[in-house]
């Protein structure tokens, strides 16, 4: 194998472990100022945008249990990867595509799990990272706000009584 070929399998597969998940998308049509744009909106959330070679990344995923991700590669191809928040991720390509209707998502992977174009629409819909942990949060502080509510109603009912009594004389 070339040295050239084995550096892009070896920079392909270095994209591919930079995080749990990975996006496939289209970039036909897209300029150098709109990448510049997008890859700008995807560091913001922590990811990368790179143009790979189809056969490069074909030979990549074979070592990954992946394979069955070589029939989306064909075209113009770029993979997204990194940042810990899919669906944050998947929802600014999708805010990117309804802007420019450009960079079309074909494919993913999150964890071992292959996902189609409808799948990662669907992850794209899902609240981010953020919200899920203020989420998780609320729950978690709801029942001990409610303790201390239930706990200081007694004194509480006691002093309106007592104001009462003394309102009265």
């Amino acid at each position: 194998m070339r040295p050239e070929k084995a550096y892009l399998i070896e920079e392909a597969s270095n994209h591919l472990a930079k995080s749990s998940y990975f996006f496939l998308t289209d970039y036909q049509g897209i300029n150098a100022e709109e990448t510049t744009e997008l890859r700008k909106n995807l560091a913001d959330r922590g990811a990368e945008f790179h143009v790979v070679k189809n056969s490069s990344l074909k030979l990549a995923t074979k070592d990954k249990d992946i394979s069955e991700i070589s029939t989306h590669l064909s075209g113009h191809t770029a993979i997204v990867v990194g940042g810990d928040d899919a669906s944050g991720v998947a929802k600014a390509l999708g805010e990117y595509f309804k802007k420019t209707k450009k960079v079309t998502v074909k494919a993913g992977a999150l964890g071992d799990r292959l996902l189609d174009a409808s799948e990662i629409k669907q992850l794209a819909k899902l609240p981010g990272l953020e919200s899920l942990r203020a989420q998780l949060l609320s729950l978690v502080s709801s029942p001990s706000t409610q303790l201390v509510s239930l706990l200081s109603a007694p004194s509480r009912g006691f002093v309106t009584v007592l104001k009462a009594k003394a309102d009265k004389n």
